[in-house]
């Protein structure tokens, strides 16, 4: 009698490396919505040379899938295929210049402008406010209050899909408004940005007015993966969710936020599909009233789980 033969693990055909990999590891935990299922793979690089190293003999068949620390990203409930690329410390570094500052690309975007404040470097204050890494706020050109990564950016740094490094100047990213124009499937590994001089005291006190409105107008204590969808030219998405009576519509365990109806929330019990599910209403609703369709801003990546049975969609007052 012969024996089936058992399929190949993925981590059987990968590369050796100097960092980690691990089979079956959990997303949900590192997740801003707590949700999603695991990664096939996940790797860890040790520093830029690993990654680089290790993208070029990955077999071209193998999916790669960068995260940071999952902030605006929804993972699907049947988890992510192929290798997860998650940058860990050797990514983290940040350090000013005179007029310019480095970080690398899983350095988080409230450390570069506590640096940034610390070393009298104005025009970066704005980062206090985006949750996030700098390698996830390059791919959507991320902003707050009137700024995004374009306004500072002075270059970045790139692995490709093959390994090969780049560095882009900033008018070559094709950076606008929530898009970078760079491949997809370039990874993203450190980035320069230019300020001009301040008083360490006066970017604090800028810095501490964001972090005030941001508390006072986002539920930024909840499980959430901040602003949903883009604002279209000339709107705001919250006034259109708004506006299609959106405002506390749940489904499952998910709940368009009362505070600020562009986030959505895990209320504790959400399936990833619960939320993309209550996204898509909530899409379906503003087109109806105002014919407009909403994009999506929070990216969303991996296969969809089992769903609920006919979850129910319900206002809450």
């Amino acid at each position: 009698m012969i024996a089936a033969r058992l399929p190949q693990r993925l981590v059987d055909r990968l590369p050796s490396v100097r960092g980690r990999l691990s089979e079956g590891a959990a997303l949900a935990p590192v997740t801003w919505f707590r949700v999603g299922g695991a990664a096939e793979v996940m790797f860890r690089p040790a520093d830029a040379d690993d990654l680089a190293e290790f993208l070029a003999a990955c077999p071209a068949d193998v999916p790669v899938t960068p995260i940071g620390v999952a902030s605006n990203l929804l993972v699907r409930d049947g988890g992510i295929p192929g290798v997860v690329v998650r940058l860990g410390r050797g990514f983290a570094g940040i350090a000013a210049d005179g007029l310019h500052l480095t970080a690398g690309a899983a350095a988080l975007d409230v450390n570069v402008a506590i640096v940034a404040r610390d070393a009298g470097l104005a025009g970066l204050e704005f980062l206090a406010g985006v949750p996030g890494t700098i390698g996830g706020g390059l791919r959507m050109n991320a902003g707050c209050y009137g700024r995004e990564m374009a306004d500072a950016l002075v270059e970045l740094e790139a692995i490709d899909r093959q390994g090969r490094r780049h560095r882009v100047p900033a008018a070559e990213a094709g950076l606008g408004y929530r898009h970078c124009g760079l491949p997809d499937d370039w990874i993203f590994t450190a980035a320069t940005f230019a300020g001009t001089p301040d008083e360490p005291d006066r970017i604090g006190q800028r810095m501490a007015l964001l972090a005030r409105q941001r508390e006072e107008t986002q539920p930024i204590r909840a499980r959430t993966g901040g602003s949903t969808f883009a604002n279209p030219a000339g709107e705001k998405a919250w006034a259109l969710v708004d506006r299609a009576g959106c405002r506390g519509l749940r489904l499952g365990g998910a709940a368009v936020s009362e505070k600020h109806c562009n986030f959505l929330i895990n209320l504790g019990t959400a399936t990833a599909a619960d939320i993309e599910g209550l996204g898509e209403e909530v899409r379906r609703r503003v087109a109806s009233t105002s014919g407009i369709v909403l994009a999506w801003e929070i990216r969303r990546v991996g296969v969809a789980g089992t769903q609920r049975a006919n979850p129910a969609i319900e206002v809450s007052r």
